[in-house]
């Protein structure tokens, strides 16, 4: 068994590519794990889509094959020539996939170092691979550690200490524009987890917000959740909004723009807007209109990365750390039940011998429990140090080498080895700030 990740994300990709390669919904999302999941060298698979990354975590029997099979089936549903995805790919395999799953769901892999909706877009992923199917033993291993490896990243370090998200750089890059934005007024398109982190720092800075949405009834839970300065208009004032006013947010779940050319009117004063969809939401080019997609942030994101330098340097030795010890844990698990399977075969030849030798006479059967216990003592007294030695070799790389040596000397079958139980996640016992899982 393997760990292998195909990733694409804002460092591989521009943000046309991650829109072709984005799952809307969740139908879009069972269709293509269903995909994996026939394939025979596949095990068990992840998914995760969010504006910045598309992460296909797997448990895979063949490397080779199943890259290649997974390029071929996302070629199939992004219409992207398969050797375009096989030049832009990140491929990570064992160790270096369970490293880079830790800096992602550590914020480190994210377009914004410390942001905080990452580690709830990864719980929503592997809640839904699990509910469905998808997943079960082997990544949810790999996911429980990347979990605690996480909260070690945010108690050990301050790299998410007023956390940063591509909503808030959105924000602050309207106030590095404008000098300040309070009492402005700035239309909020969407009422999903990014529009409301959105709303939440355009009222912090002052502003004033007018949230719309295609379900009004939305539009207004989100408004009152806002505040006493934001209010909310129906989807159709759209067209007339964004030609009254300055600011413009949007961060729906379309799949495709809702803001086009054709609905912009010339006007004296430049406007600004922030699309921070993926898809994007806003596709024109007009003078005075000035677009700033998620690419675009990138200013704001260097020097955040510039101020977290220290704290994102601990940050990955913690990540390293946990990663070594997910291995030497691994390990562990194939060490234990070895020695129970060793102590197994011990006690069956024993009885099987003190059997035999009442049957012949040799031993008389009032005699037999006492054998058995005497037996059993000595067995235990000759595997005590085969067995502290074993749980020595645990920790070591060649572990797994001797492990498969023992298993054929004792002809010892995988297959009655027991396994331990998959550990559950916490997804459903840990509030999170999620972000908005396009």
């Amino acid at each position: 068994m393997h760990y292998l990740i195909v990733s694409f994300t804002h460092k591989n990709t521009d943000i046309k590519i991650r829109e072709k390669l984005s799952f809307l919904d969740k139908t879009e999302k069972r269709y293509f794990l269903k995909k994996l999941k026939i394939f025979k060298y596949i095990n068990e698979s992840i998914l995760l889509s969010t504006c910045n990354r598309v992460e296909i975590i797997t448990s895979v029997k063949s490397y080779t094959k199943t890259i290649e099979y997974i390029l071929n089936e996302l070629s199939h549903v992004s219409n992207i020539k398969q050797s375009e995805l096989e030049s832009r790919a990140d491929i990570y395999e064992d160790n270096g996939a369970i490293n880079h799953l830790f800096s992602v769901m550590s914020s480190l892999d994210s377009l914004v170092i410390g942001e905080t909706q990452i580690v709830g877009q990864l719980k929503d992923a592997f809640k839904f691979s699990i509910d469905e199917g998808f997943c079960s033993q082997k990544l949810s291993r790999a996911m429980h550690h990347a979990f605690k490896c996480a909260a070690l990243v945010r108690e050990n370090t301050e790299i998410s200490k007023n956390p940063i998200s591509v909503s808030s750089v959105a924000v602050s890059k309207a106030k590095d524009i404008l000098g300040s934005i309070e009492d402005r007024v700035a239309i909020l398109v969407g009422a999903g987890e990014m529009s409301t982190l959105a709303g939440k720092h355009l009222i912090t800075a002052g502003a004033k917000v007018i949230v719309v949405n295609r379900s009004l009834e939305k539009a207004e839970k989100l408004a009152q959740e806002l505040g006493k300065k934001a209010t909310a208009k129906p989807f159709l004032d759209l067209k007339e909004l964004l030609n009254t006013y300055t600011l413009l947010f949007s961060a729906t779940g379309a799949s495709c723009s809702i803001i086009t050319e054709d609905m912009v009117e010339t006007r004296e004063f430049k406007r600004y807007w922030f699309d921070i969809a993926v898809p994007r939401d806003i596709e024109c080019v007009v003078k005075d209109v000035n677009v700033y997609a998620v690419d675009d942030l990138k200013e704001i994101v260097v020097k955040n990365l510039s101020l977290r330098e220290e704290q994102a340097k601990e940050a990955f030795s913690i990540v390293r750390h946990a990663t070594i010890e997910f291995f030497k844990w691994l390990q562990t698990l194939s060490i234990d039940p070895i020695i129970k399977e060793l102590r197994s075969k011990a006690k069956e030849c024993s009885q099987k011998e003190i059997k035999r030798s009442v049957k012949k006479g040799y031993l008389p059967a009032e005699y037999e429990e006492r054998v058995e216990k005497i037996l059993h003592c000595a067995f235990n007294s000759f595997l005590h140090t085969p067995t502290k030695k074993l749980k020595e070799l645990a920790k070591k790389p060649e572990s797994d080498l001797i492990v498969k040596s023992i298993q054929k000397i004792f002809e010892i079958d995988e297959n009655s080895i027991k396994k331990i139980h998959a550990y559950k996640c916490e997804y459903h016992n840990t509030h999170v700030d999620n972000g908005d899982n396009k």
